[in-house]
């Protein structure tokens, strides 16, 4: 059990990664992702799709290693001083593409930026962060609100370091368009909607990556897609659709490589409808409509047959969850099971509601981000209709949802979501997913909110976890989400390609290398 003095370890953790000596950089990857990043702007965005690209160009404090371990990057150690102070010794001698150094300076300007919500920046985990204090030119202290047991985790992911005198020249746009970090690779371009290209940083502090040209190609068409790694346009295919996964096994050319996604599946169901004012989202006026009721929202679970969706959509490629966390996360609790199908008692409940003759809705869902997600939205639309739940299914290309469904809340009353929590705790998902006030909620329940508030400050595990464990009940009760199933992951790799599938979905091209 994690409690407060297992935290201690970090002060007698000094892992130093020394450099790998390799030959010069040589060859081309392409890796075909369904969709293209929103934006190159490393803080303001939350999408793997994003995060793919750019963890290599930008390092972090921390990273997860193979084993998912956390382990010290652009930090070569840190420490718990108290429970709102901790110590970060910087590595030395390293330098942003730019030829700006990377240093105290450099990590505090780049942390702070992601603290101050001034500077609008839809990544919001690190701003618990009330300030950073350069100690000496390798030393930092991250000073935290309240107490933040999570912090380290959120920095194997969020936090990448920027070269400051780069960004405070040139605008947010430009930023959002030509990153520059320290990483394994360069940017030499992105031509939208066609490929971004990156070259390798041979100067990279852990040693030059095996690969010369990193290029992501955004495919959405999962057939176009395929037929791109088959015929060798790319050399890593995502979302391999799960009827293809035994053909492609099969094939001379290429292969599957498959993980169990830290990803989940999941609709939620809005209950507050929330606007524009001042600047900011105001999240607390109630939605009108039915979904307003809670029985109307338990109702729309009891329609989902999810366990039909996964054997005839998904062909057995997904695991049935009861919330949108995983059994890997710390806060889940397997007391909570999921709702049973039942279509009658979802037209009992509704004509409880007041809707005796059913209801119309509207559900929106991408083309081309997750596995099957157009499919399995328009086999949960006609789930619904039978139940009397009539539903329209509509249907958005990634970036114009994540614009205008997502980051604008745009997607009332229901919407399909997948959440790749790599920090391995409740929080990351229950509080940016659902948490009044955070920029992809649309829910409201004060019990709900102070519970997330309270957990995420206590370093206490046994605590957060009945915490945790009060809060998934309430997905429940008052049911503000459809939780549909654990992604598995699958990937189509060609043949000539040294690289295996992570659990946390990160594609990093310093670990990719073609076969002699």
């Amino acid at each position: 059990m994690r409690k407060w003095t297992a935290w201690i370890w970090g002060a007698a953790f000094l892992v130093l990664l020394a450099p790998t000596v390799w030959a010069a950089p040589a060859g081309k990857i392409v890796v075909a992702q369904g969709v293209d990043p929103t934006t190159l702007d490393p803080d303001d965005h939350e999408e793997t799709p994003a995060f793919n690209v750019l963890l290599n160009i930008y390092d972090t404090l921390l990273v997860r290693d193979k084993d998912l371990k956390i382990t010290p990057w652009l930090a070569t150690s840190y420490k718990i001083l108290n429970p709102t102070t901790w110590e970060f010794k910087l590595r030395q001698g390293v330098k942003f593409t730019n030829g700006e150094e990377f240093d105290a300076e450099a990590a505090k300007f780049s942390l702070e930026r992601l603290a101050n919500p001034a500077n609008n920046l839809k990544m919001t985990a690190l701003r618990p962060i009330d300030r950073v204090e350069v100690k000496d030119k390798y030393t930092i202290h991250i000073i935290t609100k309240k107490p933040y047991p999570t912090l380290d985790a959120h920095l194997c992911l969020r936090g990448a370091m920027l070269p400051p005198k780069y960004f405070k020249e040139k605008d947010k746009a430009f930023l959002a368009r030509n990153p520059v970090g320290t990483g394994a690779f360069k940017f030499v371009a992105w031509v939208k909607d066609d490929r971004i290209e990156f070259e390798a940083n041979e100067q990279w502090w852990h040693g030059a990556p095996k690969i010369k040209t990193l290029i992501f190609r955004p495919i959405p068409e999962e057939t176009t897609r395929m037929s791109a790694l088959q015929t060798g346009e790319v050399d890593i295919a995502t979302n391999v659709p799960p009827h293809l996964v035994k053909e492609l096994k099969s094939n001379p050319k290429v292969t599957i490589s498959s993980a169990p996604s830290v990803r989940t599946i999941f609709m939620p169901i809005y209950n507050v409808q929330c606007e524009m004012a001042q600047g900011s989202w105001d999240c607390t006026k109630p939605i009108q409509g039915p979904v307003a009721n809670p029985k109307v929202r338990q109702a729309i679970n009891y329609a989902v047959d999810v366990d039909s969706i996964i054997k005839n959509v998904l062909e057995g490629q997904g695991i049935r969850i009861a919330t949108p966390l995983t059994s890997k996360h710390f806060g889940y609790d397997p007391k909570i099971k999921p709702f049973p199908f039942d279509p009658a008692k979802a037209k009992k409940l509704l004509a409880e509601a007041g809707y005796p003759n059913g209801i119309d809705i509207v559900l929106h869902a991408p083309n081309g981000r997750y596995p099957k997600d157009k499919e399995v939205a328009e086999a949960v639309g006609g789930q619904l209709t039978k139940a009397g739940i009539r539903t329209q299914v509509k249907i958005f290309e990634w970036t114009t949802y994540m614009n205008n469904i997502a980051y604008r809340h745009g997607g009332a009353p229901i919407w399909l979501i997948g959440w790749g929590n790599t920090t391995w705790d409740a929080d990351n998902t229950l509080t940016n997913m659902f948490r009044t006030g955070e920029p992809l909620a649309n829910y409201w329940n004060p019990e709900f909110n102070n519970l997330l508030d309270d957990a995420r400050t206590i370093t206490d595990q046994k605590k957060r976890q009945e915490m945790y464990s009060k809060v998934t009940k309430i997905f429940i009760e008052d049911a503000p989400v459809i939780s549909l199933y654990q992604q598995i992951d699958n990937y189509g790799v060609s043949r000539k390609l040294d690289w295996t599938a992570r659990s946390d979905e990160r594609l990093e091209g310093y670990n990719m290398s073609l076969k002699p």
